[in-house]
């Protein structure tokens, strides 16, 4: 019996009204819900995500399970769509879920409320809400490894220091060609703040998704003539901006993606007219040769239960749902050690690992990371646990890191959080919580 039909079993023999919590405890095998998008405008970027997600799931249960508990799933198609995600959340959150991973701005927008109240922390890895970084009001999201705001500062940091220092930043002017969702909206905080910092113009350019038509948009940037674009897109958008700027004739080397602008499916139809365009990296990029890499083709791939193609593997999406997997498992297998290994977790026993987590280099490269990524480590009330990114440029046939590593400027980044997450808590009547409270 496969896995997923081992969690359908399961499921079935549970009776419906049987809460999350009280689901996994009886359950032998953690259960991990995978949201997906296989089909509709965004697939091309979401099938390779999905994909590594999936295997390294399989990875896990090839190598013994989480301190011997195996990994169940369920995949759950959402087309990138809010509500369908949202029907995915509810569909699923009974069999025994005890961590979600939206894989949508919007979708986790929408779940925001509901997984207090259903005890699922929320796992984002580079998107979802910016303020959520703040765990003393969102407690049960996180934003791993880097958020939205972290982006778009690494990203001035860049440019500022290609024109020789922050202070030669004024007079320039910078457009956001960005997504008009809430993904595409979550920089414009924290780069109206370093343009009001730093004296350049931030130029608004939204375009309606799923960004298909973007000539009007070009015209704009041909028009104004920014110094550099930064390009805030997910899947068709991101090949159709950098055909538009090769049609009105914009320097790629000028443009800079958010790092949902910049893997192999946003340049590989445009290959050649592509070249020089560089996209912030979420401390990833393309590693075919990590050491995760070839245990994923030794021990899924070469039995032939790999999830999509060999040669897919290693590459930039494919490592970011490896790599978004394998922080969720990890929260899982730290909340083991202080509630019991061999257990399944719940999710509230979850949650506490998720903000313990302590990624070490070692615990990193014994994972088969190295390479890969930086160390993280969270507590309650730092929930992404890091923010460093690198940039990464495409030279017409593969990407390769062009920049050294940049750190979000914690004197810009936090008062934003603070704020932001101040405003939420009053709106939503919640109480902040302490580094003291986490004590208990």
């Amino acid at each position: 019996m496969s896995l997923k039909s081992l969690a359908l079993a399961a499921a079935l023999a549970c009776s419906g009204a049987l809460m999350p919590g009280a689901a996994a405890a009886q359950a032998k095998e953690q259960f991990f819900p995978v949201l997906v998008y296989r089909t509709g405008a965004y697939a091309p970027n979401g099938v390779p995500f999905a994909n590594g997600y999936v295997d390294y799931l399989k990875l896990v249960n090839a190598q013994g399970g989480i301190n011997g508990v195996k990994i169940s799933f369920e995949e759950c198609e959402t087309g990138y769509a809010t509500d369908r995600g949202v029907e995915c959340y509810e569909r699923l959150k009974g069999k025994g879920a005890t961590v979600f991973q939206p894989l949508s701005t919007g979708i986790t927008f929408a779940l925001t409320e509901k997984a207090p109240q259903d005890k699922i922390p929320l796992v984002t890895a580079g998107y979802g809400r910016s303020e959520s970084a703040d765990g003393g009001v969102f407690k049960w999201n996180f934003p791993l490894l880097g958020t939205y705001w972290v982006s778009a500062d690494a990203l001035v940091q860049h440019v500022a220091k290609l024109e020789g220092g922050a202070a030669k930043l004024r007079g320039k002017k910078i457009a956001l060609v960005y997504h008009d969702s809430p993904f595409g909206k979550e920089p414009i905080p924290l780069l109206q703040e370093r343009a009001r910092l730093h004296g350049f113009e931030l130029q608004l350019l939204p375009v309606t998704a799923p960004g298909v038509e973007q000539k009007a948009t070009w015209l704009q940037v041909r028009q104004s003539r920014p110094d550099y674009v930064f390009l805030w897109g997910w899947g068709v958008m991101n090949s159709t901006a950098l055909k538009e700027a090769q049609a009105t004739g914009y320097p790629r080397d000028k443009m800079y993606g958010v790092w949902w602008a910049g893997a192999e499916p946003d340049v590989k139809d445009v290959g050649e007219g592509a070249r020089g365009y560089h996209a912030a990296a979420l401390q990833h990029g393309a590693h075919p040769d990590a050491k995760v890499i070839q245990n994923v083709l030794s021990l899924v791939h070469a039995k032939g239960q790999g999830t999509g193609p060999r040669e897919e593997v290693g590459t930039v999406l494919y490592m970011r749902g490896m790599l978004s997997a394998m922080l969720g498992v990890e929260g899982v297998r730290r909340a083991q050690e202080r509630f019991g290994k061999g257990k399944v977790m719940g999710g509230e026993q979850v949650r506490w690992g998720l903000e313990n987590l302590a990624l070490d280099q070692k615990k990193l490269d014994a994972l088969g990371f190295a390479g890969v990524m930086r160390p993280v480590s969270t507590s309650c009330v730092d929930h992404m646990g890091s923010s460093w990114v690198r940039v990464h440029s495409w030279d017409g046939k593969k990407w390769s890191f062009s920049s050294d590593w940049y750190q979000a400027d914690e004197q810009i980044l936090k008062p934003l959080v603070k704020t932001a997450a101040d405003r939420y808590a009053a709106e939503k009547k919640l109480e902040r919580r302490t580094p003291a409270d986490c004590q208990s």
